[in-house]
């Protein structure tokens, strides 16, 4: 449109005597051309704004409407009118000759001619009623508000945008007004109504929290929630007014909450991979389930293990450094119902006194210096298992009447904190001292020490185990032989002699660093045991001369494999004495001095399995 005036040209073509009979009708009225300009104006407006007629032919509306007026036909009505035709009750604000604001409603409607070529346009003014100033104050109110409003006819198109809308999808009032709201729309959101049929959803238009997708002037798309409710004007004609709600970054925040659960959940699943495949590890390199060895002694052991194991007793395991106390701890932990829990072992001897209450219970952030976060203690994280207290004879006598109280009531306070947590703890005790005399001497609480030894197991030494030595010396070559990727060397009967005879203050620990130390020092199929043992336990081994004349004339050692038919040919011998009975007075295990598991665990080891009957 051209701000310029059109002049007395643009009366070219008109009758003269219509323009005389437009001028008396009774009513304020004006005709406009294509470009938006007065042609002709009735004499009732010109009389109540206050100008001749020469004045205003060749001015548009806008150019004696008050700023805001203006500014909304140039916005609002007039890309209104160029996409419909017509316009109906637009409030509009003349300003007089004399000042005055002149507040009229406008009606405007294209005429065509016989050809449908464009004529003119008619506009009809009349006064602003009660009903139309409410209207324009709640239009000033809809357009300002800080929401995301918009209006739309029955055929679907803009009629009205809150100044949010606008900002939101980054549009100029005059590029939206009358332009249908698919235009704005995501692609899936525009097939899904075009689909619903979208006149028909106006009709029926009261929705709640309808989600949509809308595409911003720059392409992007955010994610709305529609609701709507539908109104009638007095002739009938509908229009849908509809407020959404940006939820693009709750829905985007979602979604990568979403993932990061997908995320935790899947590193879960992994650590818990780990955990089992960890769990098995430590299975096999400590032979839960298959403590190595068959003297009396031990079997006395294992018979108190199964004994105690499926129970909630404390155990308190007395033994020699050395002996494989933490071993018969996992062993305990393993067979009873808290196999799938924790096992948390604390070696009270490694802890400062100063710190042994936060170890024990945690402490709260700022309990003391240096506490900067919140921490759990050992007894929290064992809470639904086992936890092992290795040399317990070291805690603190300050320190044991706390530790009493936490295994009579199961509660405790962390370091700092006012607030009791109920735990449920399993507590398995070890130690290598004579905890009675530490008892008698008043550096043990007696209370104490009978709540933790409900059900002592007596771990024997090595020296007091028999043969077991020799199992366990070929245990640990095909253990430590395994680590180090090596074959296993023979075992001599010198060798098996050399460990009978030694004392092994040690234990079982030191039987392992033996083996280590004579695998690193073997370099052939033989393990030089003799360079490992200590000059009291190493045998005379013979001299260069003449050691290869009695090895070649008898064979004093076996092998593993042949040690391994012996075993073998022992249970069967014994499963057959008993009738293949294995558990029971008279059952194998019993004959062979073992439990009825550990014989099933090597019936199965051995792949012994009872014949079948013949018919």
């Amino acid at each position: 449109m051209s701000n310029g005036k059109s002049g007395a040209t643009g009366r070219i073509g008109a009758d003269e005597r219509f323009y005389r009979l437009f001028r008396g009708i009774p009513m304020m009225a004006a005709l406009l051309d294509r470009d938006g300009c007065f042609i002709e104006i009735s004499d009732p407006l010109l009389e109540r704004l206050g100008c001749t007629r020469e004045a205003l032919v060749g001015h548009r509306p806008s150019d004696i409407a008050t700023p805001e007026c203006a500014r909304r036909i140039r916005e609002e009505h007039v890309p209104m009118f160029r996409r419909t035709g017509r316009l109906e009750n637009v409030p509009v604000e003349f300003v007089c000759r004399s000042g005055e604001v002149l507040a009229l409603v406008a009606n405007t409607t294209r005429e065509n001619d016989e050809r449908g070529e464009y004529l003119h346009s008619v506009s009809v003014f009349t006064g602003l009623s009660n009903q139309a100033r409410l209207e324009r104050r709640y239009r000033d109110l809809y357009q300002s508000t800080p929401a995301m409003l918009h209006t739309v006819d029955g055929q679907g198109r803009i009629t009205a945008a809150s100044d949010h809308w606008l900002t939101k999808l980054g549009y100029a009032r005059d590029e939206v007004i009358g332009r249908p709201i698919l235009d704005f729309l995501a692609e899936g959101s525009r097939a899904e109504l075009l689909g619903a049929g979208l006149q028909a959803m106006i009709e029926n238009g009261q929705h709640q929290n309808v989600p949509r997708q809308m595409a911003t002037r720059g392409g992007e798309v955010i994610d709305v929630l529609m609701s709507s409710r539908p109104e009638r004007d007095q002739n009938g004609a509908v229009r849908l007014l509809v407020a959404s709600k940006d939820v693009t970054e709750r829905n985007r925040a979602e979604a990568r909450l979403r993932e990061a659960y997908a995320e935790i959940e899947r590193l879960k699943e992994e650590l818990e991979r780990e955990r089992d495949y960890l769990r098995e590890e430590v299975r096999v390199s400590m032979n839960f389930g298959h403590i190595v060895g068959e003297s009396p002694s031990l079997r006395a052991m294992l018979a108190r293990i199964e004994a105690v194991a499926d129970t909630p007793a404390s155990v308190l395991i007395i033994g020699e450094t050395g002996t494989g106390k933490e071993l018969v701890a996992h062993a305990i932990h393993q067979r009873s119902a808290r196999a799938d829990k924790p096992l948390v072992k604390v070696n009270c001897a490694s802890i400062p006194h100063e710190l042994f209450e936060s170890e024990f219970f945690g402490h709260v952030k700022g309990a003391f210096t240096g506490a900067h976060r919140d921490r759990p203690g050992r007894f929290q994280l064992a809470h639904g298992g086992t936890i092992f207290l290795d040399e317990v004879g070291e805690i603190p006598l300050s320190l044991q009447g706390k530790l009493l109280r936490v295994l009579q009531e199961k509660q405790l306070e962390r370091v700092g904190d006012d607030r009791t947590i109920d735990v449920d703890v399993r507590v398995i005790a070890a130690t290598n001292q004579d905890l009675e005399a530490a008892v008698e001497a008043g550096k043990f609480r007696e209370d104490l020490y009978y709540r933790l030894s409900v059900f002592p197991v007596q771990v024997p030494p090595l020296r007091r185990r028999g043969d077991d030595v020799v199992q366990l010396a070929l245990h640990f070559v095909e253990q430590v032989c395994r680590e180090f990727g090596r074959p296993c060397p023979q075992l001599t009967q010198a060798d098996v002699e050399a460990l009978r005879r030694y004392h092994w203050p040690g234990n079982v620990r030191e039987l392992k660093n033996v083996i280590e130390r004579a695998l690193i020092l073997s370099t052939g199929d033989t393990l030089r045991l003799d360079l490992s043992l200590s000059d009291a336990a190493s045998p005379q081994a013979p001299s260069p001369e003449v050691a290869a004349e009695p090895l070649a004339q008898e064979r004093t050692w076996i092998t593993e494999k042949e040690m391994k038919t012996r075993q073998r040919a022992n249970l069967v011998a014994a499963l057959e004495a008993a009738s293949w009975r294995v558990a029971g007075p008279n059952g194998a295990a019993r004959m062979l001095g073992i439990s009825p598991s550990t014989l099933a665990d090597r019936m199965k080891s051995f792949r012994i399995r009872r014949p079948e009957k013949t018919p």
